[in-house]
């Protein structure tokens, strides 16, 4: 039981995204206390969702798009109207189902907290829970642990609420075959292509054709203004970096953490599980008491066969065919009972019946790990980086606004700024607002790229304001050289132009003469083609068939065969289409992949529609209200 709730790795990847950012949730008082007052964005069952509320939520969601998409993170993704509603939807949505789940009586246990926590990568050491690393992590967050644990026990809770609705979802069987019979369809089509080189013969470009285009459509043919921008870059990793170190004050703290370097004992039990929950009927308990005292007996008999007897007996499907092994854990890292019979036996000693919450247990110690201390000079390295970035966060939140006065007051120049903080100035080459590739670090924030646009920055070169484009980092840029929009001379573009003119009207002719022939075709006329080979067309994406194509194929009416299908992709090919067969879809049994991967699909969507069913009810049973007027104006305001 144990070693398969480790082992969840839906609960474990929430989890994992829940210890390396920042909570979208706060406490769950929180949520049920009224904030009132001008600052509120919404209300949910009388409690309010305030700006401190959404404000949190965006930073929040900020942190996690920029884990996810590094460098290609734009913050004004999150400052449209349409973001805004989407971010106060989510929240009203995490405040209707805590507020259902507190009266439901929802909560989860510290069995599951354990499991959990003990479970992460990140919170372990030669793969097992270190406590070490769960401190230090919970530390770099800021966070304690009763407040980190009561948010997961909270995340948890809810979480139980969720899957109770969605995953409950059923799909008839006649809808099932329905659905699944339409997508696996199958359809044998032929392909033939009209294309445009066929017509270019035909066509004839004059010179006052060429020179019309060119002037009625000059903005095609600027070469658009571009600047070469400096910048400076305030971090607290350039901080750290600034920052030395003395031995005493590693030694220092050292000494004040001495925990911290401290590794728990560790033991390695195998164990025999009867299952039998504590609120189970009476009559249940006594016959798996009964079998585990039958157990007890074989391995007080025999205990060199205690493995053999876990494979045959132990109902924990994670550890019975390992012979009961549990593995390495400290304290901390299973439900008491079970722990306190571990930590009071000796090496190879087999415990009395022990009872916890899953059931009954016989427990045998396999080895121990004794807890270690890592010496001064094991711990130097990561002591001083720790000191270096916990004095640079204190340092860059005293600097920030100053590193920002200084840009502003001082907007001739970046390099007041660039002495006063030791920082270094760095340079780009030339790029304008549609290539941002010169631009290098400055192209990933929208605010900092247009402020160099602007005109204050263009026409006077005045350094742009500090901007932060990712946690601790300020950059302040400044244009250094423009060169301004320019056009292209006709003689320089005449070429092309006569070449898209060309192709353009090569296409038209592609195109009539492919509705013309489409046409006959629906008629019934008999026209001469040279159709390619018939293939087998599905659903799923299929490579060389464009996907507009395919949607067309399969919305093609297909009572009367051959059916025809006409279209001119994007390539300006006009492509004819016959159909001549269709096949109904038919699963191969349960064991079908396609078919099973439909069913899972339907369940899917099924228990979405379930779920939005239920908020719907929510929203009724509880009420909410949204003041859109102070959600329109922004929550900085």
């Amino acid at each position: 039981m144990f070693d398969a709730v480790r082992n969840s790795k839906r609960i474990v990847q929430g989890f994992l995204l829940l210890i390396t950012l920042p909570f979208a949730f706060w406490g769950v008082d929180s949520y049920f206390r009224s904030g009132g007052g001008s600052g509120e964005l919404a209300s949910v069952g009388g409690s309010s969702i305030t700006r401190q509320d959404f404000s949190q939520s965006l930073r929040d969601q900020q942190e996690r798009l920029r884990a996810q998409l590094g460098r290609d993170f734009n913050p004004a993704m999150l400052e449209t109207p349409e973001a805004r509603q989407a971010m106060l939807n989510s929240l009203v949505t995490q405040r209707l189902l805590l507020l259902q789940a507190a009266k439901s009586g929802l909560t989860a246990s510290d069995a599951q907290l354990i499991e959990v926590i003990g479970s992460i990568p990140s919170l372990q050491e030669d793969g097992k829970f270190s406590r070490r690393r769960y401190e230090q992590a919970l530390r770099t967050q800021g966070l304690t642990q009763a407040g980190f644990e009561a948010k997961l026990r909270q995340d948890l809770t809810l979480q139980q609420l969720v899957q109770a609705v969605s995953d409950t979802a059923l799909v008839s069987k006649v809808a099932a075959e329905r659905v699944i019979a339409i997508q696996l369809e199958e359809r044998l089509v032929s392909e033939v292509a009209i294309r445009p080189e066929q017509y270019a013969a035909q066509v004839k470009i004059v010179d006052a054709n060429v020179k019309d285009y060119y002037e009625k459509n000059q903005k095609q043919f600027e070469i658009p203004q571009q600047i070469r921008a400096e910048y400076v870059v305030l971090s607290r990793e350039a901080m750290a970096e600034q920052i030395a170190v003395s031995p005493d004050e590693i030694k220092s703290a050292y000494e004040k953490n001495a925990k911290n370097y401290e590794t728990q004992e560790e033991r390695r039990a195998s164990h025999i599980l009867i299952q039998s929950p504590t609120d189970a009927p009476e009559a249940e308990q006594k016959v798996a008491r009964a079998k585990i005292d039958a157990v007890l007996l074989q391995v007080k008999k025999n205990p060199a066969d205690f493995a053999k007897l876990a494979k045959e007996y132990s109902q924990d499907p994670g550890s019975a065919q390992k012979g009961g092994d549990l593995g390495f854990f400290p304290r901390g890292a299973m439900v008491k009972p079970f722990e306190d019979a571990v930590f009071a036996l000796k090496a190879n000693q087999v415990s009395d019946v022990v009872r916890s919450e899953f059931g009954y247990h016989i427990i045998r110690l396999t080895d121990i790990k004794p807890g270690k201390v890592r010496s001064l000079d094991e711990a130097r390295e990561a002591i001083a980086a720790e000191l270096k970035s916990q004095t640079a966060a204190r340092k860059f939140a005293e600097t920030a606004e100053a590193f920002s006065n200084t840009v502003y007051e001082q907007a001739d120049s970046l390099k007041p700024a660039a002495e006063k903080f030791k920082l270094p100035i760095h340079q780009t080459g030339f790029f304008d607002q549609a290539n941002r590739a010169a631009a290098g670090p400055l192209a990933g924030n929208d605010k900092l790229f247009s402020a160099l646009f602007s005109d204050d920055a263009l026409k006077h070169k005045r350094n742009t304001d500090a901007i932060e484009v990712a946690p601790n980092t300020l950059v302040a840029a400044r244009v250094l050289e423009l060169h301004p929009a320019q056009l292209r001379g006709f003689e320089s573009v005449k070429g092309e132009i006569a070449k898209k003119l060309q192709a353009e009207k090569a296409a038209r002719l592609a195109q009539k003469e492919g509705e013309e022939k489409l046409a006959r075709l629906n008629k019934g006329e008999a026209v001469t083609l040279a159709w390619g080979p018939p293939q087998t067309v599905v659903r799923q994406p299929m490579r060389g068939l464009a996907p507009e194509a395919q949607r067309a194929l399969f919305k093609a009416p297909a009572d009367k065969l051959p059916a025809y299908v006409g279209m001119q992709l994007p390539n300006s090919v006009y492509m004819l289409y016959r159909i001549s067969q269709v096949s109904a879809g038919v699963a191969k049994g349960d064991t079908d992949p396609r078919a099973k991967a439909q069913r899972a699909q339907l369940l899917q969507l099924s228990g979405a529609e379930d779920f939005n069913d239920y908020l719907a009810a929510l929203r009724q049973r509880y009420g909410v209200k949204i003041d859109r007027a102070a959600l329109a104006k922004g929550v900085n305001e």
